[in-house]
Formats: C-alpha cells, structure tokens, sequence
C-alpha cells in the first residue's frame, strides 16, 4: 500500500518512526512533512495529505499533530477525506472497514510510539467493507458533503475548489 504520512512540529518525533516503521512492514511512504521541530501549522498538513489522497498519489495517509484534534479537524473539511482520530485498535481498523477512513490522525503528544505502531498497523490492513449498510451510510455522508456545498472532487488534476 502506498501511504503518505505527514505531521506539523508536535508530531514531527512520532512522524519519523511512523515512516520507518510502516517502510519497515513493506509499504510504500511518502512523507509530506515536516522536516523539524519549528513551529508550523497543523492545517497545511492536513491539505498536504488530502490532497495526496484526492489526487490519488497515495491510497491512505497518516497525520499527526499535538493531540490529533485540530489534524483531525482540518483534515475533515476536505470532500472524499474520512479522518479519524483514534486512541485504540478496534477504532483504527473499525473506521476503515464501516466508514471507509482514508486518513489515520494521531496525537504525538497523547500516545507512544508502540501504540502508534498498532494503530497503523491496524488501519494499513484493514479492508472497507462492501455491505449494503455501510455503503448505504456512506453514501448519505457524500449528500451531505453535497448540500453543504462540499462537492466532491472528481479526481482531475486541477486543484479541488473548496
């Protein structure tokens, strides 16, 4: 699987072992940033990864700021991206098997690096489900993307307008 893994300056430290270890399991990396500790913005980040995902250079992502939260938050704007912050395994592959997560955020300041290998292990084999039930509530998550004028990008190499 080719994965894009990206992090401002709080997650910088847990990002670098997210690249080794998934390059580790046999997976294609792309990092997307940082590069250091210097303060920078979360949300540059976030459209860093969704746009990785929507251009389809990459099948998934992870994303990592201080607590997840604000990763997790701008990350979520994006029509087509499902970012999911998770603490546990069951939510790790959970989110990509029922709601079909293409981005793992994580909280560099919250958990350890064991934990974080776990959860991306977890969420890079995880298989999205094809039940009626889920693509059923997925598909209302598309209407809503759409009557909120979050129209969904069609894969064009032009830059998404938001």
């Amino acid at each position: 699987m080719h994965v894009a893994v990206a992090s401002d300056h709080a997650g910088f430290w847990l990002k670098e072992k997210i690249l080794e270890y998934l390059a580790g399991l046999g997976h294609a990396v792309e990092d997307l940033g940082t590069c250091n500790t210097n303060p920078v913005d979360y949300p540059d980040f976030a459209e860093a990864v969704a746009t990785a995902i929507l251009r389809e250079r990459v099948e998934r992502a992870v994303l990592i700021c201080g607590s997840g939260v604000g990763a997790s938050v701008a990350a979520n704007k994006f029509a087509g991206i499902r970012a999911g912050l998770c603490h546990d395994t069951y939510s790790a592959h959970q989110g990509v098997e029922h709601d079909h997560m293409n981005v793992l955020v994580l909280g560099g300041r919250v958990i350890g690096e064991e934990m974080a290998h776990e959860l991306v292990r977890a969420f890079v084999n995880a298989k999205e489900s094809q039940e009626n039930r889920h693509l059923r509530r997925l598909a209302k998550i598309d209407a809503i993307e759409v009557r909120c004028g979050m129209e969904l990008w069609n894969g064009s190499s032009e830059t998404p307008s938001y």
